[in-house]
């Protein structure tokens, strides 16, 4: 794919997926613009436009002056891993997980809005979780922020589409990055989440790259309003 002349925008580009997602786009062309709670880790590629910004900060005036004047997609990508017992999930607990995955989201495409007009037509992507999907325990306040996640890519995927702005999820089962490192943090860990899936391994960060960068680019003007499960048959398949 070629994506000479484009601008992106990654929040969430210091790791895992999005770091992914960053490098996947510079190597079609496109400029990257990358926002993070911390910085880019060595072997990044150079050319990425990166500021610092921590999603939970009620001010968002900040990234105004770092969004380019014309943006023609947008990826979010924080997200939370809070497994508990639903027992022990505390109100705290679940405003938190809609704060990092619903309300970060909300603010940025808010903030990035009059860019992504400039730049129609335009995709954003967001990201969900398997677990929407299935019913698994321990991921009550997880399932249940990421839900709403999808749904606001529903709404705005109505409200935009006149303005040639497309929106779409995709929805990971487990994937190797940082943020799920304390559940494959051993090989036994890693084989027996493997055979869970009908695929028989873990999703890598590359596979949500190539989803998310798909969603993006123009070989899916005609796919808004979706979710795409790449979860490695798990949500859908129960092999004999």
């Amino acid at each position: 794919m070629q994506m000479d002349g484009k601008n992106y925008l990654i929040v969430g580009a210091n790791s895992g997926i999005g770091l992914a997602i960053a490098q996947q786009l510079i190597e079609w062309g496109a400029t990257v613009y990358a926002l993070s709670r911390t910085a880019l880790p060595e072997g990044a590629p150079d050319s990425v436009h990166f500021q610092r910004f921590d999603i939970s900060s009620a001010d968002f005036s900040g990234i105004t002056d770092f969004i380019p004047e014309v943006l023609n997609g947008l990826v979010y990508c924080p997200g939370t891993i809070n497994l508990k017992p639903f027992n022990r999930l505390s109100e705290d607990d679940f405003i938190h997980d809609y704060r990092i995955n619903v309300l970060g989201a909300v603010k940025s495409i808010q903030a990035a809005i009059p860019a992504l007009k400039k730049g129609k037509p335009s995709a954003v992507v967001l990201f969900s979780t398997v677990a929407t999907q299935v019913g698994l325990s321990f991921h009550a306040s997880i399932a249940a922020a990421k839900s709403a996640v999808e749904g606001l890519a529903k709404s705005l995927a109505a409200e935009y589409a006149n303005s040639e702005m497309r929106f779409n999820v995709v929805a990971p089962s487990i994937t190797q990055t940082p943020l799920a490192g304390h559940l494959l943090n051993s090989e036994q860990k890693i084989g027996a989440s493997a055979q869970r899936h009908p695929l028989k391994r873990i999703g890598q960060p590359k596979d949500m790259a190539q989803a998310a960068c798909f969603l993006l680019s123009e070989n899916s003007s005609w796919i808004t309003g979706q979710v795409l499960h790449v979860d490695g048959g798990l949500s859908t398949l129960k092999p004999l």
